[in-house]
Formats: structure tokens, C-alpha cells, sequence
């Protein structure tokens, strides 16, 4: 399976640490957990990345990660029933402490949640404490990025 990351700047396009989510926090962990937020779709990539920034921090030197992971029973498919009603509402705490739940179980080495931005679509957040993480996920490629100036 192909995934897609959109990162800031050279040095994070050959990082599967999920040092960021670790550091900040994300809509599906809390800050203290190893998590790494990838997409099914470059576009969706791509969103996921702009919604967070307004046009004064648009990095110069974005890259497009091209990620490959097992297809496999260690992808696990969160049901869209067991989703809060609120789920796309930010900073919600149910999604931070399933996230953090996921991570701290390592059943799995990947989960599948819809986007936020589009429900239609989903993003792809990977587990790098589960066991032989690094021989699992490969970056493919990771090319430079040049955002259309008409999303500005």
C-alpha cells in the first residue's frame, strides 16, 4: 500500500519517527505519543498540511513523501459507528485518547480514520513502536513540493 506525507522541509522527508506528533499532539493523539499521520491520496496529503497553515507560514522547501507499507492484517479500520458525533470538531479528547489507546495496545501497525477535512477519504496513522516498524514501512520517494500559488 502507497501512502502520502506532505512534510516542511528536507530533514522531515526521510523521518518515520513521528517525532512531531510525539512533540505537539495531533487530532488523534495527545502530545507524549509516537504517531505518524500519512494519507491515502497525495491531494489529501496535501490538505491535511494547508488546513493548518495560514499563507505567512507556507514553508519554501515543502516535500511529497511516497510511503510503502505491507498490505496486511496490521492495518486496523476504525468502524465509522464507533466515531463520536463530534469527531471532526478539533481538539477532541475522545479521538486523542482512541489514538493514544492504539498506540499503547501496538495490535497494529496502522490504523485507517476518515479525514476531517473530507470524510469521503482517509488518512493513515502508523504505529512506530509496533514490533519490526522500520523493516514494515520504506520510504519510497520524497520529492520537492511546490504548492500552487492559487491555494495561497
Amino acid at each position: 500500500m502507497i501512502l502520502f506525507r506532505l512534510v516542511k522541509s528536507r530533514e522531515r522527508s526521510r523521518d518515520l519517527t513521528g517525532k512531531g506528533a510525539f512533540l505537539y499532539g495531533g487530532r488523534w493523539n495527545h502530545p507524549g505519543t509516537f504517531m505518524l499521520y500519512t494519507s491515502e491520496t497525495s491531494s489529501l496529503a496535501i490538505l491535511e498540511i494547508l488546513v493548518h497553515l495560514d499563507e505567512s507560514e507556507f514553508p519554501p522547501n515543502m516535500y511529497l513523501m511516497k510511503i510503502e507499507i505491507p498490505d496486511s492484517n496490521a492495518i486496523f479500520s476504525l468502524p465509522q459507528n464507533e466515531l463520536p458525533r463530534d469527531w471532526r470538531k478539533p481538539e477532541n479528547l475522545s479521538l486523542k485518547t482512541m489514538g493514544d489507546h492504539f498506540i499503547k495496545n501496538n495490535q497494529y501497525l496502522a490504523i485507517k480514520v476518515p479525514s476531517a477535512i473530507n470524510p469521503e477519504e482517509f488518512n493513515i496513522l502508523l504505529n512506530p513502536g509496533f514490533p519490526n516498524y522500520y523493516d514494515r514501512v520504506k520510504i519510497v520517494n520524497a520529492e520537492p513540493f511546490i504548492l500552487d500559488q492559487r491555494l495561497k
